[in-house]
């Protein structure tokens, strides 16, 4: 390896530490917060409630493990609710757009004027990349919500991720493969960002079931996320940089919706010119070793390796890089080896294999965007399939009924 490609790995490595140990120190804050908050809430003589342990966070290189813990609920009226501090044009700008909607619920197509007190918590969802996620009823409605948290700092690139995030979903509720956002609450400390419930993500689904995700399954996860990045890139000139299992969530009904916009990014030319690092386990190879590494130029097809990674992942139950320790090892394996594949056996259509096979591709320059990738016959026999059997369950979703029946609590 030379010197030169060393460095840039040490590097990006430093910068996957530094944001985790960010994450790491608001999590603890989160903790202290809710503890006295619990206690405040506490009747005399009465035990504290044992919440019941949230599922472990998705394994990724670069986090190692750190478990959820419970996030404070603030009971602030929507009148003391306060913009961001200033950072720049953009951030204002964004941020006084979003206010107009602070506190505002659009649940069932009913818009409600709503405080935080009037949100119940009800227990653990897991984390997102610059948050942490419950789920709570809200009482006017009665109905059951997921609620990111998210605490805001005097850290310029954590309040863009925040502004990011929200900014996204505001406006992708017009694409059914985005998870839908109801509203938001603004603080001078908190953004809370309320989304409808999903039952799972891929990543607790592979986990839980511990068994590999049908092929047929996967056709319907993957015609869904191609479909959702595609619309992030045409529509609002987004790349995601964070796609994996954990950030594509599944409904009741197998459903699939892409989540998690914290760290993507705006695309000048069709290129991403920054470098929020995301996940190291799902890189794709030109973000950690760029032709020039003074200007970071990429493009979505980053995006289409990670869905490539994502796909042998859930496909063969095994993470392909799950024996690196460190994130320098698996970010130097991914530069320097050959991309991982799916086993050339029976298990697997030669359609599926030749889709992530061009995923996977090395050279980016010859991986296809989103426009080729929807034309592949993997992808047209699973969307044929979700017109065909409208009304009649694919054997990828009696899978999924099956599977959900079983992990039930009984």
């Amino acid at each position: 390896m030379s010197s030169t490609l060393e460095n840039q790995i040490l590097n990006l490595q430093e910068r996957l530490r530094a944001e985790n140990q960010l994450r790491d120190k608001d999590k603890q804050q989160q903790q202290q917060s809710s503890e006295m908050q619990q206690q405040q809430q506490q009747p005399p003589n009465m035990p504290s409630p044992c919440l019941s342990p949230a599922p472990a966070r998705p394994r990724q290189l670069g986090d190692m493990g750190t478990p959820t813990r419970p996030r404070r609920q603030l009971d602030l009226p929507v009148s003391h609710m306060m913009p961001f501090k200033r950072h720049d044009g953009e951030v204002e700008s964004k941020m006084q757009e979003i206010m107009k909607m602070n506190g505002i619920l659009n649940i069932n197509g009913q818009k409600y004027h709503t405080e935080m007190k009037d949100l119940e918590h009800l227990g653990e969802l897991g984390n997102g990349t610059c948050g942490h996620v419950v789920k709570m009823r809200h009482k006017p409605s009665g109905v059951v919500i997921a609620v990111k948290q998210m605490r805001r700092s005097g850290n310029t690139d954590e309040n863009k991720r925040i502004i990011m995030d929200l900014d996204v979903v505001l406006k992708s509720h017009d694409c059914p493969y985005i998870v839908q956002c109801l509203g938001c609450f603004i603080t001078e400390s908190d953004v809370w960002i309320c989304m409808e419930l999903m039952v799972t993500c891929l990543d607790k689904l592979l986990k839980r079931s511990r068994q590999a995700i049908p092929e047929d399954f996967l056709g319907k996860v993957t015609v869904a996320t191609v479909k959702a990045l595609s619309y992030l890139k045409e529509k609002h000139g987004v790349i995601h940089r964070d796609v994996k299992p954990s950030n594509i969530l599944l409904d009741e009904t197998g459903g699939v919706k892409l989540c998690d916009f914290g760290i993507s990014g705006r695309l000048v030319d069709s290129k991403a010119k920054t470098r929020s690092a995301g996940c190291a386990a799902y890189m794709a190879p030109e973000r950690i070793d760029p032709p020039d590494p003074t200007k970071p130029d990429y493009d979505i097809r980053a995006d289409v390796w990670s869905l490539g990674i994502t796909l042998v992942e859930l496909a063969t139950g095994v993470f392909p890089y799950r024996d690196c320790k460190t994130d320098f090892e698996v970010l130097s394996r991914v530069v320097q080896d050959d991309p991982p594949s799916l086993p050339s056996d029976a298990l697997f259509s030669k359609e599926f294999q030749n889709f992530v096979s061009c995923c996977l591709t090395k050279n980016y320059k010859q991986r296809p965007k989103y426009n080729k990738l929807m034309e592949h016959p993997f992808i047209r026999k699973y969307e044929l399939q979700q017109e065909t059997y409208s009304s009649t369950p694919s054997s990828g979703c009696q899978w999924f009924y099956r599977i959900m029946r079983q992990l039930e609590p009984r």
